[in-house]
């Protein structure tokens, strides 16, 4: 079995610490909170150890890291340079450049880098994937995703850097492109400098086009993704509590006269029946199979890179805007 040492174990980071120690490859943890790091270390039964610790340790073959975004290049290289497959939290890095170095030195030492954009992994996701790539909706004309909630409110980061890298890397594996253009709007009415609700907008050379609208300023959880192509229409909506009805496919149809108006034909929803399963378990056991396999993650380096123009191209519009309006 794969050894893996997770760094990092706070809000995020210990959930990672479960899964990969149901998974059995749990090998260490590392994390400076040392009431923390006794906690999980008892949950889990693996020694709390340092980075130089885990780095030096032959018997690791990985290391995933669940860390602040300004770390996670340098820790990815760092730990590739020590001979070790890394699992890194989105984003890949913080910017394009530094992105790039993470993949020039996993094509040189030939270690896989698997960036965690989670709902790859969703099963629902994955279903609806394979129904757009296998050309159930027809050509994909328009995409768009809501990702709302009240809180939580950060202070290192904005709701864009924060929320957009799982819809960017949706979107990007629906359309099956990267975006010629990236347009996006904000503003920041909680704290000043940083946005707490975004809209962005991306133009595809295929003619798509895709919109994401974004806030943790918002009076209640949503989270929806609409696919609407030229066959038909889907909608993906985590935010439902029922697992049967959070993909529905819509038929409606359009008649057509000479001079007149288009005038819909209505549809009631299909919901696709998926089987059901944990995202980040799934995530993790992805990670475990790739090295085991010697194959390239889902949401491997290249991916994560594609993810990380969008999000560069779209931050540079994005503080624009903000400038523009103080």
């Amino acid at each position: 079995m794969t050894k893996i040492a997770h760094v990092g174990c706070g809000y995020w980071g210990k959930n990672l610490v479960r899964n990969f120690a149901q998974l059995g490859a749990l090998a260490a943890i590392v994390e400076p909170d040392e009431a923390q790091a006794a906690k999980l270390s008892a949950e889990h039964g693996v020694g709390v150890q340092t980075l130089e610790e885990v780095l030096a340790d032959p018997s690791i073959e990985a290391l995933s890291f669940a860390t602040p975004a300004v770390t996670h290049a340098s820790f990815a290289i760092q730990a590739m340079q020590a001979g070790k497959h890394v699992f890194m939290e989105k984003p890949l890095a913080l910017s394009v450049e530094e992105g790039q170095e993470v993949l020039a030195v996993a094509e040189l030492t030939g270690k896989l880098v698997m960036v965690g954009h989670l709902l790859q992994y969703h099963s629902i996701f994955a279903k609806l994937r394979d129904m757009v790539q296998a050309g159930e909706l027809g050509r994909i004309q328009h995409v768009y995703s809501n990702r709302m909630s009240l809180g939580k409110f950060r202070l290192e980061e904005n709701v864009w850097w924060s929320f957009a890298p799982h819809d960017i890397s949706m979107v990007l594996a629906l359309v099956g492109e990267e975006p010629i253009s990236v347009t996006a709007q904000g503003n920041a009415q909680v704290t000043p400098g940083i946005a707490d609700w975004c809209t962005a907008q991306c133009r595809f050379a295929s003619g798509a086009r895709a919109h994401f609208n974004i806030s943790w300023y918002h009076p209640f959880k949503e989270q929806r993704l609409v696919v609407i192509g030229d066959k038909g229409m889907a909608v993906f909506e985590d935010s439902k509590p029922e697992w049967a009805q959070k993909l529905a496919i819509y038929r409606h149809g359009l008649n057509r006269s000479e001079g007149l108006a288009p005038v819909p034909v209505k549809a009631d929803p299909d919901y696709v029946e998926v089987a059901k399963n944990e995202p980040l378990k799934a995530e993790c056991q992805h990670f475990i199979d790739c090295i085991a396999e010697g194959r390239q993650p889902l949401t491997n380096a290249q991916e994560g890179l594609a993810v990380l123009r969008v999000l560069q191209l779209g931050e540079a519009a994005l503080q624009a805007s903000l400038t523009a309006q103080a």
